[in-house]
């Protein structure tokens, strides 16, 4: 691989094959990246329910015990 790169100038080494590799593997990279935000935020979404249930539900256990025993 150095060989292929050895006689070409510096911009095109860090440069033009960026580029191109963006070019051609844009779209798969993009896919990637919004799958991974969205599996984060479903994440966090699913931890913020349980928290929420977890609220609910102690703090009706709370006003219930409060009213004491029938």
């Amino acid at each position: 691989m150095r060989e292929i790169f050895a006689g070409m100038p510096w911009w095109v080494k860090w440069v033009a094959v960026p580029v191109v590799a963006l070019v051609v593997f844009g779209g798969m990279i993009a896919n990637v990246v919004g799958f991974v935000i969205a599996l984060l935020f479903k994440a966090l979404l699913l931890v913020a329910l349980i928290a929420g249930l977890v609220f609910v539900v102690r703090k009706f256990m709370a006003s219930s015990n409060s009213r004491g025993d029938w």
